[in-house]
């Protein structure tokens, strides 16, 4: 673009690989939205310039910027240390690290994520996803379980915008991995394969009768016994580890006292939602787009006051 818009504040969402950039007026509306393949990876050694790239496509002059997401790793532009639950969502921008100048035409802040410890002392991570929580509790969802699907997906149990629990499962990945190598990779990767409903929802049931390594060969066992079409094994797959899930967090009983949520694409949304209403729930689906441009609208009205 070549004529810059005066507006106030850009958020980014700055994963590994990938980000998205969103310019906003102080009301939160979205003037302009910009994304790319410049994650904290391809953009190390260079984020003043990367990041002023994204602002010069968003055809924006901010004053402010923030940023969540793997660029505030040890693998991203600084590292920002992990909050602990005493700190409560909406206090999040209190420990945001400022990034010095070096050259930059705006303020740089960067968030940080949260380290969650159960009641055993086991740590678990999470980082960007706290800002996605941050902006549905803006938006008035500040208690009940929260599903973040993804590579790793992320479930937050919050009370009063305050995180409680965290656990961190390798769903996406572990589908990546399993349909693509290994013992099941043979039937995954079948031409014929399409979806099957039915099948996806037999890999709910199967999901937490045993250790995830058993009910996983079931998946082979179906297909050599004649019990499953070899072309059914992704969808069955993706019930099972989705199930897995979905029967750790809420139990294999009736979980319709959960308040639950979920921050996603739409596609995931369908999955998730297509499990949790088999066992006897719903998923609330929140816009992950919407959500986070709550979140930074948030920041920068709980910074202007400060």
């Amino acid at each position: 673009m070549s004529q810059h818009i005066s507006t106030t504040i850009v958020g980014v969402d700055w994963g590994t690989t990938h980000r998205r950039a969103y310019a906003l007026t102080p009301s939160g509306a979205c003037v302009s939205e910009y994304n790319d393949d410049q994650g904290a990876l391809a953009s190390k050694g260079r984020f003043p310039q990367s990041l002023q790239d994204a602002v010069t496509a968003l055809g924006v002059t901010p004053t402010m910027v923030v940023a969540s997401g793997m660029v505030g790793s040890a693998l991203g532009w600084h590292e920002v240390p992990y909050v602990d639950a005493t700190v409560p969502l909406y206090a999040l921008a209190e420990h945001a690290l400022n990034v010095p100048t070096q050259g930059l035409q705006t303020p740089v802040m960067l968030l940080p994520g949260y380290c969650i410890r159960n009641a055993a002392g086991v740590p678990d991570v999470m980082r960007g996803e706290e800002t996605q929580l941050l902006g549905a509790w803006a938006l008035g969802h500040a208690s009940g379980w929260f599903v973040l699907p993804g590579t790793h997906s992320k479930w937050v149990q919050l009370h009063e915008g305050r995180v409680l629990q965290l656990r961190t499962y390798m769903t996406g990945e572990l589908f990546d991995l399993l349909r693509k190598q290994g013992t099941l990779a043979a039937a995954a990767q079948a031409d014929s394969a399409a979806w099957d409903d039915d099948a996806f929802l037999q890999g709910v049931d199967a999901a937490g009768a045993h250790a995830l390594s058993h009910t996983l060969f079931s998946a082979r066992a179906r297909v050599v016994s004649k019990d499953m079409p070899a072309a059914s094994t992704t969808s069955y797959l993706s019930g099972l580890l989705i199930g897995a899930e979905l029967k750790d967090v809420l139990g294999a009983g009736s979980s319709g006292e959960h308040s639950l949520a979920l921050i996603g694409s739409p596609y995931l949304a369908a999955l998730y939602q297509k499990a949790a209403q088999h066992m006897r729930c719903h998923f609330q689906v929140l816009d992950a787009r919407e959500v986070f441009l709550a979140a930074v609208q948030h920041i920068y009205h709980q910074s202007s006051q400060s």
